[in-house]
């Protein structure tokens, strides 16, 4: 009976050791690539340019509003002079 435990016991070892072993390289190889797979990270820079093309388009907008608003005030302040 003892030598059955014996067994077992170092079975589960050697089964505890190949499990921390591959969970190790496993956590190595995920760091590496960012923990990421090939589509996730063309994903998240598709999202990242769309946001930049988003942000680059309401720089251009907000210029423009302040163009039109310059040109409403140059128009309402000649108005009043008349």
């Amino acid at each position: 009976m003892q030598a059955v435990m014996i067994v077992a016991i170092v079975f589960s070892g050697i089964v505890l050791s190949i499990g921390i072993v591959a969970g190790t390289i496993l956590m190595g190889i995920r760091m590496r690539h960012d923990g990421m797979s090939k589509k996730s990270r063309k994903d998240r820079n598709d999202e990242a340019k769309m946001v930049q093309e988003l942000y680059r388009g309401l720089s251009d907008m907000e210029k423009r509003v302040e163009s039109l608003e310059t040109i409403l005030m140059d128009r309402y302040g000649k108005d009043r002079k008349l």
